[in-house]
This record gives C-alpha cells, sequence and structure tokens, in this order.
C-alpha cells in the first residue's frame, strides 16, 4: 500500500517537472520559432496603411494627422497599434492599444478612442522568394467600445479579413478584404466594407516606396450607397539594425481622397515607427 502511494507521489513529482520543462522549453524555444515562421513566408516589409498579410513580432506605433470634413482637423496619436507577437507557427495576435484623439473645429473634443485591443490572424499558405513568393491569411479583429463619448461608436465591433500577397522580384502586391460588424447601432454605424491594395518595390537594402488604394463602400446605414477612395503614395525605411535581434523600421506618406464622397476625412499624413524583435 505504502509503495502505490510512493508511486503515485513521484509520478505526480515527474509530471510537475515535466510540465515545467515544457513551459520553460516553449518560452526558450520562442525566437526560433519565430524565425522557423517567418523563413516560411516573403521578406517583404509591413505597409504604412495597410495591415500586412505577414506573420511579424514587433512593437508599432504610429500617428496621424487628418483633415476631416467642415474644416477641422484631427490628431491620433499610437492610430491604435500596439505589440505583435508570434505564439505559434501559423498565429499571431496583435494587442493594441487605445488611440487617444484631438480634433479642432466646429466640435472640438479630445480624448480616447475604441481599443481594437485583439487581432488573430492565422497564415493558410505561404512560400519564400525561393518557394512561389506568396502569402495567404485570414484575420479576426475585435474592438470594445472603450473610448470617450466624442469618439467612440458605444459597441463592440468585429472584422473578418481575408488578406493575401504576391510578390515577383523586387516588386510585391498586398491585398485585404474585411468587414466591420459592429454589435448594434446597425442604423448609424452600417456594416462598411474595406479593401486596401498596396504596390510595394524594394527599392535598395532599407528603402521601400510603395503606393496603396484604400477602398470603404458602405452598402448600409446612413452612408449606404456610398465609396470613398484613398490613394496612399509613401516610404518605409526598414529594417534598421539596433542590438542583438532588435531593427527599427520607420514610415511617413500621404493619404488624400480621390473620390468624390469623402465621409470619414479629406486627407492624412501618417508617420510610422516600429522595433521589430
Amino acid at each position: 500500500m505504502q509503495s502505490s502511494r510512493a508511486g503515485s507521489a513521484s509520478d505526480a513529482f515527474a509530471n510537475s517537472l515535466d510540465s515545467r520543462s515544457a513551459f520553460g522549453d516553449y518560452f526558450g524555444d520562442w525566437f526560433n520559432r519565430v524565425d522557423e515562421t517567418q523563413a516560411l513566408q516573403p521578406h517583404w516589409i509591413a505597409p504604412l496603411f495597410t495591415t500586412t498579410p505577414l506573420l511579424t513580432e514587433l512593437y508599432r506605433c504610429d500617428q496621424f494627422f487628418e483633415h476631416v470634413n467642415g474644416g477641422g482637423n484631427l490628431k491620433v496619436f499610437d492610430g491604435g497599434k500596439g505589440l505583435e507577437l508570434i505564439p505559434a507557427k501559423t498565429v499571431e495576435l496583435i494587442f493594441g492599444l487605445p488611440p487617444y484623439e484631438q480634433r479642432t473645429g466646429r466640435n472640438a473634443a479630445q480624448g480616447l478612442g475604441d481599443q481594437p485591443f485583439l487581432l488573430i490572424k492565422n497564415r493558410f499558405l505561404s512560400g519564400n522568394e525561393e518557394n512561389g513568393d506568396y502569402v495567404l491569411t485570414g484575420f479576426l479583429a475585435f474592438s470594445a467600445p472603450t473610448g470617450s463619448n466624442a469618439f467612440s461608436t458605444k459597441n463592440f465591433a468585429i472584422t473578418p479579413t481575408i488578406a493575401a500577397g504576391k510578390g515577383w522580384g523586387n516588386f510585391d502586391v498586398q491585398l485585404t478584404f474585411g468587414d466591420i460588424l459592429p454589435t448594434g447601432d446597425f442604423h448609424k454605424l452600417g456594416t462598411p466594407l474595406v479593401t486596401n491594395l498596396v504596390f510595394q518595390y524594394h527599392l535598395s537594402k532599407l528603402l521601400w516606396p510603395e503606393v496603396e488604394v484604400n477602398h470603404t463602400y458602405w452598402p448600409n446605414g446612413p452612408n449606404k450607397g456610398k465609396n470613398q477612395v484613398f490613394l496612399t503614395p509613401g516610404v518605409v525605411l526598414g529594417r534598421i539594425p539596433l542590438y542583438w535581434r532588435l531593427t527599427l523600421t520607420l514610415g511617413a506618406g500621404y493619404q488624400f481622397a480621390i473620390s468624390h464622397d469623402h465621409p470619414q476625412y479629406e486627407n492624412n499624413w501618417i508617420l510610422s515607427a516600429r522595433i521589430n524583435f
């Protein structure tokens, strides 16, 4: 009887050690797993505005300077970006921070915007430059109505998106298509369809000029039937070595409406800074 109890206790102790070892191995192998995952996909750089179909690991902060309808201006600090991690071989998690917004003009206000608290990427297919230079990924984004009254939609939102990319030598194209689905107030918010198309060229070791087309269509809601199209020329500089595996990426661009309708804003200067690891 004592032998049986001793055996059970020793087995439990061994299992606990195995659990701790597996836990430690998971985090100990983190960067090896990231490198192996990214080696299986193209090595393009993330665009200025469009969410890339690639899996990335970095911390990102963007700054927007928008000119809104009616003559006012809107400054958006952080742009809803944050920490991007690759916890599994085909999965990325993005933990966004709530942007801080300052609006001038007739409806002057300042405060936090809604929080894009989680975006999940699942890479379905990919091939690096030696194996087709392509990627296909699905996104699922979630936002929470944590913002101030002036900037909150007052509703949670879910945004399913399909994203893809294809490269030819130094040139690549990246595409996303998604639908923003609020959990309520459809008559006020609608369910806009968002399409982003990026044309990018690797000009030198660090220079990535690009042109993005950003299109939003409202099939319902107060903007029913309207289309807004932006053209966004810009340039991304990266990845600049810093220390160990840390690199710096900087980007800047100008987004301007080329459609007759522009219910969101008229133009926007974009600045982007990222620490890759």
